[in-house]
């Protein structure tokens, strides 16, 4: 259970002083934000308590009032000077509110969020695609149309909200009098009973369904980017709308290429002659092969840059480049013959090298 206590909320002593108030308040705000907590459904109500007790402690009447009081003297339970009740009941009594968010739950609700991974090629996420997608999801019942009844019946309204969806409970305090509202626990905040329910999905007016979405991928997408289909998730329960589904891709790595941002890099590979004496070779694209003249001469690591061949922007025009990298490949096993050339080409130059006792054919020869 929280604490109730004003300035055990705002992790505060009570002879604090209204800046330290301040500071601590707007700390546990930003920690106890929904916006930067949607993964936490208990972030909300903590921001709530928190902005709450600030609101009291921080009009120094409230607070002065507060501190007459204390824990000591007309405490209700947990220590709460104001009697029963929890501090959303001191908030509400002040400003009016209703607790429980009773009226943002009254009827039909939408249907919860749901998450699908597909995986998808380099290619995809270039230039985008269309893909299907098959998900098992709770889809609007055929049989009552959504609304939960058995064919033929309609919902009735609920006797102890009396269709409101929210009860009010009045209480007394030394303050005076507190209205507070809260969800009606007979219909969930409907308004509504159903007395028959559909026989098909049990009055939930959905019901699972494997169903198959076409969903659009742009063009530039990267590994782990995250689709939003709005509408397209779980059906609500008794007639609400659907939620959302939401659809992360996971980009299926290419022997090829290897990606930086919307650049593509390729190694390719040449001999030491076509290195030497320059070559013309094949090398990939997304798209098609494209012919590389190498240039005689050309050293390991040189890089040849194909413009436009890359992966297409995603929030923009044009497309990224492909940096072809050349390795020279050394051999590292020779027959006679070639050694010989090698070394008559190596005298040519005047270029010392090793003795032919040490050489590569004759200990491959000397292991057979």
């Amino acid at each position: 259970m929280p604490s109730t206590n004003l300035y055990e909320i705002l992790e505060v002593e009570a002879t604090c002083t209204p800046d330290e108030l301040k500071t601590s308040y707007r700390r546990l705000a930003r920690q106890y934000h929904p916006d930067a907590n949607s993964h936490d459904p208990t972030a909300e109500a903590h921001f709530k308590e928190v902005s709450q007790a600030y609101e009291i402690l921080s009009d120094p009447e409230r607070r002065a009032n507060y501190d007459r009081f204390g824990s000591d003297v007309g405490a209700g339970a947990g220590g709460n000077p104001f009697g029963a009740g929890s501090v959303q009941d001191i908030f509400d009594m002040f400003f009016g509110g209703v607790t429980g968010n009773a009226h943002a739950r009254r009827g039909p609700q939408p249907g919860p969020d749901a998450e699908v991974s597909i995986d998808i090629t380099l290619e995809e996420a270039a230039f985008g695609a269309s893909r299907d997608v098959t998900v098992t999801l709770p889809q609007r019942c055929v049989t009552c149309d959504g609304s939960g009844c058995a064919p033929g019946t309609t919902p009735v309204t609920c006797e102890q909200c009396n269709g409101s969806g929210e009860v009010r409970r009045v209480r007394n305090s030394i303050l005076g009098q507190m209205v507070t509202s809260q969800i009606c626990t007979r219909c969930q905040g409907m308004g509504s009973r159903i007395e028959t329910p559909c026989v098909d999905c049990r009055g939930e007016g959905r019901r699972p369904e494997s169903v198959t979405l076409s969903a659009h991928i742009p063009a530039g997408v990267e590994d782990g980017s995250t689709m939003r289909l709005a509408d397209r998730g779980p059906a609500g329960l008794r007639g609400g709308a659907n939620g959302r589904l939401f659809v992360h891709l996971r980009v299926t790595s290419d022997p090829r290429f290897e990606r930086h941002g919307d650049d593509l890099h390729h190694e390719a590979h040449v001999s030491f002659a076509q290195a030497v004496l320059g070559a013309t070779i094949n090398v990939p694209t997304l798209r098609e092969d494209q012919v590389l003249e190498v240039e005689a001469g050309s050293q390991n690591g040189t890089v040849h840059r194909l413009r436009h061949e890359g992966v297409e922007h995603l929030h923009g025009r044009g497309r990224g480049d492909l940096y072809i990298h050349l390795t020279v490949d050394v051999p590292t096993e020779l027959d006679e013959q070639s050694e010989t050339l090698l070394r008559s080409w190596a005298e040519h130059r005047k270029e010392a090298v090793n003795e032919p006792s040490g050489g590569l054919f004759r200990r491959r020869k000397a292991k057979k």
